[in-house]
């Protein structure tokens, strides 16, 4: 176990340098469309405040790929709107490095909060050499080190993970200490039966996530693009449906390990093809093993779907990762919905459920309630490699209890 924010002692007037997420999206005019990840950190800031330290938060916006892009990628409309829902001007530091910062950061008093601009200016914060520089000036502005971005733990970064060895004591926030928590949890202790819902386009992209879970799964649903691969590995017609043929050995050997652990895999029977991926061509309901040319599958038909909720109201632990259909659009929706909502209701039910990032949070969001689920990761690549069994470099370099 990883040392959080809980484990810090007396810190009034300490300053605390924070490593976040805020990577939001934003529209023409710099205004923030989704705050899922700010108000994600509310809980360790408010912690930090309570406690009267000095909280410097660092983070990122987009990839300028160490060019000093601040028309395209400033943090200050973040600053801005945190401290809209803090209802207290958050100081906003325009050079993260150097005197500019020490000078800014002078008058941080205790329980303020500043953010320092986007730390992707630099190019040493994803260099992938030794040289500590960077994090040695970084080290600097703080006292002591937090990480609450989950969502940028799988990156080996300077503000990731190099900071956390020169800038002690190092510790998670309380959304990476949750995020952990819930993942591992999922992971190593699931009350049974346990459930993965495995989704998305290919299955290239998601082999370590299906080889790792098949070693902790009872049942494992396969959906989304990617369920096209196994249709035509096992001799089904697939018609204009995406397929991965450099992966059908793949497919074959994923259900040799699901049959020799014991783990039912859950398949599509039926699907709905259509001849127009924009949904205003001919959409119908077909057997999966017979998609007529000039036809893609886009998501799991009704017979599917039924299917599908049947194993997930019956589980007691669910991990989804990934869509069953192309569900950003409203007519390939419904095999998406079906598994969200049967999701809910395992979890009204007493189940322990955990949306694994990605695009099954887009969809999670989009069709239900994040206090629906027990919890909604934040983190995209950083849930995948997790799920994998990967180690986060942004975790692996905290203290340890």
């Amino acid at each position: 176990m990883k040392k959080s924010v809980h484990d810090l002692g007396d810190i009034k007037g300490k300053r605390a340098l924070v490593r976040v997420d805020v990577n939001v999206p934003m529209d023409e005019n710099k205004n923030v469309t989704d705050d899922t990840r700010i108000r994600a950190i509310l809980p360790t800031v408010q912690f930090l405040k309570d406690k009267g330290a000095k909280i410097i938060l660092m983070a990122h916006l987009g990839r300028p790929k160490g060019e000093w892009k601040a028309e395209e990628f400033s943090l200050e409309p973040v600053a801005k709107y945190l401290s809209k829902v803090l209802g207290e001007d958050v100081l906003f530091v325009k050079s993260p490095v150097g005197e500019g910062a020490d000078k800014e950061l002078e008058s941080l008093k205790d329980g303020q909060v500043a953010l320092l601009e986007n730390i992707r200016f630099y190019k040493a914060e994803e260099a992938k050499d030794d040289d500590m520089t960077f994090a040695n000036e970084l080290a600097k502005l703080g006292d002591f080190y937090v990480n609450d971005a989950f969502g940028a733990a799988h990156r080996n970064h300077t503000s990731t993970a190099k900071l956390a060895k020169v800038l002690k004591p190092a510790v998670s926030g309380l959304l990476m200490e949750k995020e952990i928590r819930c993942l591992s949890q999922a992971l190593d202790n699931p009350t049974r039966p346990f459930t993965a819902v495995v989704g998305g386009a290919k299955v290239s992209s998601k082999i370590g996530v299906l080889e790792n879970l098949l070693d902790k799964v009872d049942n494992m649903i396969i959906g989304g693009g990617m369920a096209y691969t196994f249709v035509k590995a096992n001799g089904g017609k697939i018609g204009n449906s995406i397929c991965e043929d450099d992966q059908l050995d793949v497919a074959k050997a994923i259900e040799k390990k699901a049959a020799d652990k014991g783990v039912k895999l859950v398949m599509a029977t039926d699907v709905l093809v259509t001849d127009d991926f924009s949904g205003n061509g001919t959409n119908k309901i077909v057997n999966v093993n017979e998609i007529p040319d000039g036809f893609e599958g886009v998501d799991a038909g009704p017979e599917t779907q039924k299917a599908f909720a049947d194993v997930i109201k019956a589980s007691k632990t669910i991990l989804m990762n990934g869509p069953v259909g192309a569900f950003e659009n409203p007519a390939f929706a419904e095999g998406t919905k079906a598994v969200l909502k049967a999701i809910v209701e395992a979890t009204k039910n007493g189940a322990v459920s955990v949306i694994g990032g990605g695009d099954s949070v887009s969809a999670a969001k989009k069709f239900c309630n994040a206090e629906d689920f027990t919890h909604v990761s934040t983190g995209g690549g950083a849930s995948l490699e997790f799920i994998e069994g990967k180690v986060l470099p942004g975790v692996d370099a905290l203290d340890n209890k």
